[in-house]
């Protein structure tokens, strides 16, 4: 039976049997794994501890529904495309058999080194291959794992290792990424230093540099292969026993480990992939997120591989060698899904159409964007440029806590609208309430976006701090799953998510969602991207900070160019939304995800620079320094 729905017909009949019987829905789609034991019971469920159970006593290894039980239907079919970060570098490619024997080969390096069921391993390593093989390594064995962007500094690392109390980690001697060269063994020197719990540090040859090896604990992966065979059982896990922990970060700076479940992910991840992208036996999908983030984890790896998919594993960046890259990579390997982030899509926009223009890009069917809300302008170029009006572009919203995708057009069956995510899945029941937690029914109104009902792929727990999952989660409305997100559905019930509530500026009793300011100073032509805060006003409560990186072809006049794009924001929205400062910007405070650090904007708005807190994270921590010597 299949569980990909075929057209908005079959998208509202299977949403209304999913609200009126959620436990029926849901074990209808899971019957269709591997499980080595039923479930006793579906669910059960509270939200004020909160106590979340799906599948209980289900037993299963998500490994086995990702490789073994394709290996006599798909054993010869591509699992995994791994796509260089230099071009000249020679691509490689793994079916599902040779996928799992490497997963159960690096599976028994890990039991060889001495980690068991329920140990945490952290894994801080470039985009190669043997990091979704190590991953999935962990998953066969019933080690939990803590997947680290190799990027994050020493001491990020530190606190995510000591607060999961890590015994092993999986590295790498250095990454390429772009130009950049990182010794990124040296950085796991530097942080183990301050973590007693690691025992083993297992290396992964990618560049060939002299490194330090300590003996008794760093090992290289390559010698520990030849001592190993290629089977390795599967341990069999309860389908609430951790899967895997994500750090996200928090507000009190301190990290925050997001654990989620081996069934309920599983079930979630599978579902949702196939879906909202609509894939196809012969279809090749290219998610460009490291899998250092949750959209890696649900969809680069699990989602695709529980699908039996084709999929791409990229080491490099958008614009290496040059801004073309993301589309010969599509031409060369006739890629038909493309998943990526706005934020990457902005930064294309700006090198300019000759980039775009060289590749043919006839294999796209269907174009998808994550991570915040895609702007209407980005969406209109990413539509026509690289879809050619002929791919849907699928706006998903969901996040770290929600193991995946919410809200989302499914390609091809839902409808499209520019700066909205659209309707939700079935199974998800979203709510919008007022502040005081009442529930909002009518639509064209904003309210805070929560969730009434739980869906498998849902955080469980925050590693070793339950309290701070209810608090973060929970506590705010009485028995609702807040999302910290506003939103705002249209006459027709599709939701526009406005952004972070702690994202919404109050100008005058007017509330606004720094979303939408951005989204109309990004229809002026000279703007590349901007991000807006609010700062105290000693007349309007809030006044509006917008920070705006421009063209290069823009008119040198500043004064002219902020005047053009207060124009733009009053057209858009009116004038009560237009920005009070204006700051011309090289740069904006990014993660390495592509989140832009409104923390640190909202300092420099509010003129307390001398304490920013942590910017070790950035992507380039010196845009900072820039954006202070220019503060307004």
């Amino acid at each position: 039976m299949s569980y990909t729905i075929k057209s908005f017909d079959e998208y509202q009949q299977a949403y209304q049997e999913s609200i009126q019987n959620p436990e029926g829905f849901w074990a209808n789609i899971a019957e269709q794994f591997t499980w080595q034991q039923k479930w006793d019971k579906v669910l059960d469920w509270n939200f004020e501890e909160p106590n979340v159970k799906w599948f209980i006593n289900g037993k299963l290894n998500i490994t086995e529904n990702c490789l073994d039980r394709h290996l006599k239907t798909r054993g010869n079919k591509l699992a995994l495309i791994w796509e260089p970060n230099d071009p000249k570098e020679r691509y490689v490619r793994y079916t599902y058999r040779e996928l799992h024997e490497k997963v159960c080969m690096i599976a028994n390096v890990l039991r060889n080194n001495g980690v068991k069921k329920g140990d945490r391993v952290c894994i801080y390593m470039p985009m190669i291959p043997e990091l979704a093989f190590s991953v999935l390594a962990c998953a066969r064995i019933g080690a939990v794992h803590s997947v680290i962007f190799a990027g994050f500094s020493a001491t990020s690392m530190a606190d995510r290792i000591n607060d999961a109390q890590a015994t092993v980690v999986l590295t790498s001697d250095g990454l390429n990424r772009g130009t950049k060269q990182i010794p990124v063994k040296r950085v796991v020197d530097e942080a183990i230093a301050t973590c007693p719990s690691v025992q083993k540090v297992i290396v992964v040859e990618r560049t060939g540099w002299a490194v330090n090896m300590e003996e008794g604990r760093d090992v290289w992966l390559h010698e520990e292969l030849q001592k190993v065979d290629k089977d390795c059982t599967a341990e069999i896990m309860d389908a609430e026993d951790p899967l895997f922990i994500l750090y996200t970060s928090g507000s009190t700076g301190k990290p925050k480990g997001v654990v989620h479940t081996c069934g309920g992910y599983m079930v979630y991840s599978d579902y949702t992939f196939r879906n909202v992208f609509q894939y196809q036996e012969s279809d090749v999908y290219w998610c460009t997120a490291d899998i250092g983030w949750i959209t890696g984890h649900t969809y680069l790896l699990y989602g695709p591989l529980l699908t039996g998919a084709t999929t791409l594993m990229f080491e490099g960046i958008p614009t290496f060698p040059d801004a073309g890259r993301f589309w010969q990579v599509v031409d060369k390997h006739g890629v038909n899904i493309f998943y990526t982030a706005p934020t990457a899509i902005r930064s294309l926009m700006a090198a300019g159409l000759d980039h775009v223009l060289s590749y043919s890009l006839d294999s796209l069917k269907v174009l998808g964007s994550v991570g915040e809300p895609i702007n209407e302008e980005a969406w209109h170029w990413y539509h026509i440029h690289v879809g050619k009006e002929r791919c849907p572009v699928v706006d998903t919203w969901w996040q770290t806590e929600t193991g995946g995708i919410m809200i989302s057009a499914l390609a091809h069956v839902s409808p499209l609208k520019p700066s909205h995510a659209g309707y939700p899945l079935p199974g998800i029941q979203p709510i919008l309430v007022d502040q005081s937690g009442e529930e909002i029914k009518e639509n064209e109104v904003e309210g805070y976006l929560c969730m009434k009902f739980p869906w498998p792929g849902m955080i469980r727990t925050t590693y070793g701090d339950h309290e701070r999952c209810r608090l973060s989660y929970f506590a705010a409305y009485k028995g609702l799953y807040f999302t910290g997100d506003g939103a705002k559905r249209d006459k027709n019930g599709m939701y526009r998510i406005i952004g972070r509530v702690d994202d919404v500026i109050n100008v005058s009793g007017h509330r606004f969602g720094t979303a939408e300011i951005e989204n109309a100073i990004n229809q002026n032509k000279h703007v590349v991207e901007s991000a807006v805060v609010g700062y105290p006003h000693e007349i309007k409560g809030q006044g509006i900070y917008a920070f705006v990186i421009c063209n290069h072809d823009d008119p040198g006049n500043e004064q002219y160019l902020r005047d053009e794009i207060i124009e733009s924001v009053v057209a858009e929205i009116g004038k009560i939304a237009k920005p009070d400062k204006i700051q011309i910007v090289n740069g904006l405070p990014k993660t390495r995800s592509g989140k832009i650090m409104r923390r640190i904007l909202r300092k420099v708005a509010e003129g307390e620079t001398s304490n920013l807190g942590d910017t070790s994270t950035l992507l380039d921590p010196n845009v900072v320094d820039e954006i202070i010597a220019g503060a307004l």
